[in-house]
């Protein structure tokens, strides 16, 4: 089965990549696998402070990720799998994408404007030809109806 992995946060491109992704599943008979990265916390000296951190940003990650789902799940009728990990974003995109041979693209939303964001600027530069899969990115200045004509 076809799988898009999508990486998700809390901007407006990752949810326009998600519903590019979705409504590609839907039309290929495929699935969507969302990825939500937690951000590895710089060293604290006090070791609680800095396990209550890491909690809280993985509680965080894990709620935008369930908040996904949901709508995916509703407006789809797509039943998403879900991975939260803490690290690097793009030694776990390609970890991800290796270990699962279903993978069939990589879906990352562009900022409308400005900076596209470190795993797009990554991806499609540093990285460009790297991974086993293509790279889908998303126009952030795409409306509900744009992406709906291109998906």
């Amino acid at each position: 089965m076809r799988t898009y992995l999508v990486v998700i946060d809390e901007s407006p491109e990752a949810e326009i990549a998600m519903r590019f992704a979705a409504r590609r599943a839907v039309k290929t008979g495929g699935s969507v696998e969302i990825l939500a990265l937690v951000p590895s916390t710089e060293f604290v000296q006090w070791g609680g402070v800095m396990a209550t951190m890491e909690e809280e940003a993985r509680l965080h990650a894990e709620a935008l990720v369930a908040g996904a789902a949901g709508t995916l799940l509703s407006e789809s009728g797509l039943k998403p799998s879900i991975t939260v990990r803490q690290g690097d974003g793009p030694k776990i995109v390609r970890e991800m994408i290796a270990a699962n041979p279903e993978i069939a693209a990589l879906v990352l939303g562009a900022a409308a404007s400005g900076a596209p964001g470190p795993l797009v600027s990554h991806f499609a530069g540093t990285d460009a030809g790297a991974l086993p899969v293509p790279v889908m990115i998303i126009p952030g200045s795409l409306d509900r109806d744009g992406i709906d004509r291109l998906s």
